[in-house]
């Protein structure tokens, strides 16, 4: 079973937007060193975006080869473009992915049965575990209770990251699901209180800067020890909220070159952390000894 602290991988970026490789292994041994239970590459974090197909897939084998079995491995093959999804889930099996994280499809707003639909489609054509991400905030598109209670009927259709922060959805859809179909936050600030009810793990962008924070967190909620937890995820306040002060992943790659992680590079339409946005950040990550 796939459970725990997941980190949505950043993807290590030069300042001229090409790809850096050797921040990537870098990043992957850190989380590797520091009890990080499994590693999306190329999710929305990633700037699957901005990443062309042959891009996009040499990450995922890149994480993989190098992960080797230790820990999963999941590619976030999600579009808008069923095909386009299938083809993307099929290259990351092929490559050595453990599962694949499908995003609802953005900007063309199918309706609840086109969604069934589309991932029913995906999974009958790829047999790799396949976990759904419903993120409306972002893709303007809600997966309803209904539709995910349909395909939990999929045999490889796994789990679903909820990230609407929303604690009633994430406890109505573990009631209509199957017994095994995972659910993982993919909000941070709320993951605690998802998994002290039965949530799998947390898809985590704080889990980039703190892993071993968000291992420790995660490992004490889903065995019930809600004090710990809760202590936990109070002392990471500031920085689960410091990290949205503008589009994920722009404030993440600023904290993680801060760190002295990755180089500062970026791909447009996103832009590099606000001069004005940098100091509220910086006490943050100061606040939850992140940074001298």
């Amino acid at each position: 079973m796939i459970a725990g602290s997941m980190v949505a991988l950043v993807t290590p970026m030069n300042a001229d937007g090409s790809l850096d490789w050797a921040s990537l292994a870098g990043l992957v041994d850190f989380h590797l060193d520091n009890g990080t239970d499994a590693i999306i590459a190329v999710g929305t974090t990633g700037e699957s975006a901005t990443l062309d197909v042959a891009e996009h897939i040499e990450v995922i084998r890149r994480v993989a080869d190098q992960v080797g079995g230790r820990i999963p491995v999941i590619a976030g093959t999600g579009g808008n473009s069923t095909r386009e999804a299938i083809e993307l889930t099929r290259a990351a099996s092929e490559v050595g992915a453990d599962a694949c994280l499908l995003v609802t499809p953005y900007y063309n707003k199918p309706t609840q049965e086109g969604l069934y639909q589309h991932f029913r489609a995906i999974a009958e054509a790829v047999a790799i575990p396949q976990i759904l991400y419903n993120v409306p905030g972002r893709t303007v598109c809600d997966m309803l209770p209904d539709t995910v209670e349909r395909l939990a009927g999929i045999p490889n259709i796994i789990g679903i990251k909820e990230a609407t922060g929303d604690l009633q959805r994430a406890q109505e859809v573990m009631a209509r699901v199957r017994p095994d179909f995972l659910v993982y936050s993919g909000d941070d600030a709320s993951a605690v209180e998802l998994m002290l009810v039965g949530g799998r793990g947390n898809i985590s962008v704080t889990a980039n800067v703190a892993p071993r924070l968000m291992s420790d967190l995660c490992a004490a909620a889903m065995a019930g020890q809600a004090e710990k937890a809760r202590a936990i995820n109070e002392f990471l306040m500031p920085v689960h909220r410091a990290l949205f002060v503008e589009s994920n992943p722009i404030p993440v790659k600023w904290a993680l070159h801060e760190m002295g992680l990755i180089p500062p590079g970026i791909r447009l339409p996103l832009t590099w952390l606000s001069a004005s946005c940098e100091e509220p950040l910086r006490q943050a990550m100061q606040q939850c000894q992140l940074l001298a």
